[in-house]
C-alpha cells in the first residue's frame, strides 16, 4: 500500500503542466518523424482540445474583464491612482506588444517552414477588414450578436462599458457583480480543466506536423525564442528605464538594481501574482515606495499588467503568419496591438493565459489555430522571460505612481540596497 501511494506521488500526475506540455511536445514531434504523413490519424485529437480552447475565449474574456472592471475601488484617491496606473500599464503593453511585431518582422522566425494552411483559413485571413471598418465596427449593435458571433473586439469593448456603468450605480449593482464573479470563478476553473488536457493535445498536434512537415519544424522555434527573450531585454532596459529616467526624473540604474530579487522570483516561478510578497518589499525597502502605493499598485499590476505576454504575442503571430505564408496587413497590426492590449485587462490571472491570449489575438486576425500547438511546447521556457517583465514593469509603475503622488522616499531609492537573496526568499516562502 505504501509502495503504490510512493508511486503515485512521483508519477505523471504529480509533475507540473508546463512539464506534461513539453513532454508531450517532443513526444509529438518523434512520434511524428517515426510515423510520417500517417500522423494525420493523431490530429483530430489535437482539433478537440483547439475547439475547446475556442470554447473558453468568449465568456472568459467577458466575465474576466467585467470583473477586472468592477474591483476596483470606489474612493476619490484610489480613483485617481488606479487610473494612472492602468493607463501606464496599457500604454507599456501597446508598446511591447509593438516591439514584439517588429522583431517578428526583422527576424521572421516562420520565414522559410512553409506550412499549407486550410481554405477555411485563408479565406478568413483574405476578408479581414480594413482599418476603417475596423474602428467603425468597435462598438457593437447587437452585444448578443457579438457575443454569440465571437467578436473579440466588440465583446471586450461592451464589457468595458458594462463594468464602468455597474461601478458607476454603486449598490444596485452588487447582485449583477456577485453574478459575474461566480460565472467568472467558473470560466476559471473551466480553463484550467481545459488545460488538463493540453498535453494530449498538444501532442497529438505535433505529431501530425513534424509527420507533414519532418524537422524543418524545430529551428524556427529557436528563433521564436531568441526574438522574444531579446524584446524583454530592450523592453525593460530601454522603456522601463527609460520612463524612469524622462518621467521620473530618477537614476534607472537604482530601479535596475532594486528589482533584481523580484526579477529572479519572477523568472524562476514564472507567476506575478507568486512574486507579490517580493516585489512589494523591493518596492518599499529598494525604491522607496509608500506602503500605500505598492500595496495597490503592485496587486493590479499582478492583475492586468502582461508587456511581457503582449510581446510574445506579437512575435507568436507573425510567426504562425510566416509559417503558413498569410500576409498580415496594417489593420492586422493595429488589430493585433489593441486587441492584446484591452485583453490584458482580463486575462493575466487566468491559468494557461498565454496560452489563451495567443487563442484570441489568432482568431481575431484570422490566423490558422494550429499554429498554437507549434508554440504551446515553448511556453515555459517564453514564460520565464515574460513574467520577469510582467513584474519589472509592476515595480516601474509603483516609482512613477510614487512619485506623482509624492509618495517616494528618494533616499531610500538613491541608496538601492537590494534585498538580500535569504530575506526574499524567506518572504515568498511566508506567502
Amino acid at each position: 500500500m505504501t509502495t503504490a501511494t510512493n508511486t503515485s506521488k512521483g508519477g505523471w500526475g504529480n509533475l507540473a503542466l508546463w512539464k506534461k506540455i513539453f513532454i508531450g511536445m517532443i513526444a509529438g514531434i518523434i512520434v511524428g518523424i517515426v510515423m510520417g504523413p500517417d500522423a494525420e490519424l493523431l490530429k483530430p485529437i489535437g482539433t478537440l482540445f483547439i475547439n475547446a480552447i475556442k470554447m473558453l475565449i468568449v465568456p472568459l474574456v467577458f466575465c474576466s474583464l467585467i470583473v477586472g472592471v468592477t474591483s476596483m475601488q470606489d474612493t476619490r484617491k484610489m480613483g485617481r491612482i488606479g487610473m494612472k496606473s492602468i493607463v501606464i500599464y496599457l500604454a507599456t503593453t501597446a508598446v511591447a506588444i509593438s516591439i514584439g511585431l517588429g522583431l517578428g518582422t526583422v527576424l521572421m522566425p516562420g520565414a522559410g517552414l512553409d506550412m499549407s494552411v486550410s481554405a477555411e483559413s485563408a479565406a478568413a485571413a483574405k476578408e479581414a477588414p480594413g482599418l476603417v471598418s475596423t474602428l467603425l465596427a468597435l462598438i457593437p449593435k447587437n452585444p448578443i450578436e457579438a457575443l454569440a458571433g465571437g467578436k473579440i473586439l466588440q465583446i471586450i469593448v461592451f464589457a468595458l462599458g458594462l463594468g464602468i456603468a455597474l461601478n458607476m450605480i454603486g449598490e444596485k449593482a452588487e447582485p449583477a457583480v456577485k453574478l459575474f464573479n461566480s460565472f467568472a470563478e467558473a470560466m476559471y476553473k473551466l480553463t484550467e480543466l481545459v488545460m488538463k488536457f493540453a498535453p494530449y493535445g498538444i501532442f497529438a498536434l505535433m505529431a501530425w506536423v513534424a509527420g507533414k512537415y519532418g524537422l524543418d519544424v524545430l529551428l524556427p522555434l529557436i528563433k521564436v525564442i531568441a526574438a522574444v527573450y531579446i524584446g524583454c531585454i530592450l523592453h525593460v532596459l530601454v522603456v522601463y528605464s527609460g520612463l524612469i529616467s524622462t518621467v521620473a526624473r530618477l537614476r534607472p540604474v537604482q530601479y535596475l538594481k532594486g528589482i533584481v530579487n523580484a526579477q529572479m522570483m519572477a523568472f524562476t516561478s514564472t507567476s506575478s501574482s507568486g512574486t507579490l510578497p517580493v516585489s512589494m518589499r523591493c518596492a518599499q525597502e529598494n525604491l522607496g515606495v509608500s506602503k500605500g502605493i505598492s500595496s495597490f499598485v503592485l496587486p493590479l499590476g499582478a492583475t492586468i499588467n502582461m508587456d511581457g505576454t503582449a510581446l510574445y504575442q506579437g512575435v507568436a503571430a507573425l510567426f504562425v503568419a510566416q509559417a503558413f505564408g498569410i500576409d498580415l496587413s496594417m489593420a492586422d497590426y493595429l488589430t493585433i496591438i489593441a486587441t492584446s492590449t484591452l485583453a490584458s485587462v482580463g486575462t493575466a490571472g487566468v491559468p494557461g493565459a498565454g496560452l489563451i491570449m495567443l487563442s484570441l489575438v489568432l482568431t481575431t486576425v484570422g490566423l490558422p489555430m494550429e499554429g498554437l500547438a507549434i508554440v504551446a511546447g515553448i511556453d515555459r521556457i517564453l514564460d520565464m522571460a515574460r513574467t520577469c517583465v510582467n513584474v519589472s514593469g509592476d515595480l516601474m509603475v509603483s516609482v512613477l505612481v510614487g512619485k506623482s503622488e509624492n509618495e517616494l522616499d528618494e533616499s531610500i531609492y538613491n541608496a538601492a540596497e537590494p534585498v538580500s537573496e535569504v530575506q526574499a526568499s524567506r518572504e515568498s516562502a511566508n506567502a
